[in-house]
């Protein structure tokens, strides 16, 4: 019968020939479905570890979990930055370099007891104290230091202890 409805249409189909192909195309598409198959087992797997046995409620609070936390980090993170800038502000005006120079105020006398002591800021700004000390006693004194400079002069060893804490900018 099958073979009038193609000869009608002008065709002649060897019946072997049509079962062979009808064969082929049966193992071709069975052959897709264990390939789809295979695909499907894999994301079950893959949404089954996603989920982590849950469903997709348990998901969708973890995932609103994730955006709480985020958001806090990111708030932490903010504050940080101010301190963290509020810190740096500050430690502009705390002494940050410091220079001793040890030396004999009266030649006959030794052991380097007077000593001259330069505490500056970041912009070279601070105090040079000098500690002279003699048989009659210690005198001490300070000579403030802006910007590197002093409106009063310095000694030798006040000027090296000054020269020796700028260098450690």
């Amino acid at each position: 019968m099958e073979s009038q409805i193609f000869q009608s249409m002008g065709l002649y189909v060897d019946p072997g020939a049509l079962f062979l192909a009808l064969a082929a195309c049966v193992l071709i598409l069975l052959i897709l479905a264990i390939v789809q198959g295979s695909k499907i087992s894999k994301l079950q797997k893959r949404l089954k570890l996603l989920t982590r046995g849950g469903n997709a409620d348990s998901l969708e609070a973890e995932i609103l979990q994730l955006f709480e936390d985020n958001k806090y980090i990111s708030d932490s993170n903010e504050s940080n930055r101010k301190d963290i800038k509020t810190i740096n502000r500050r430690l502009q005006g705390v002494y940050q370099k410091m220079a001793l120079v040890r030396y004999d105020a009266f030649h006959q006398m030794g052991g380097q007891l007077s000593f001259c002591l330069a505490l500056l800021d970041e912009f070279n700004t601070g105090v040079v104290i000098n500690s002279v000390h003699s048989t009659e006693g210690s005198h001490v004194y300070a000579k403030e230091i802006v910007e590197g400079t002093c409106e009063i002069e310095l000694g030798d060893e006040e000027f090296a202890a000054v020269a020796q804490a700028r260098k450690g900018e």
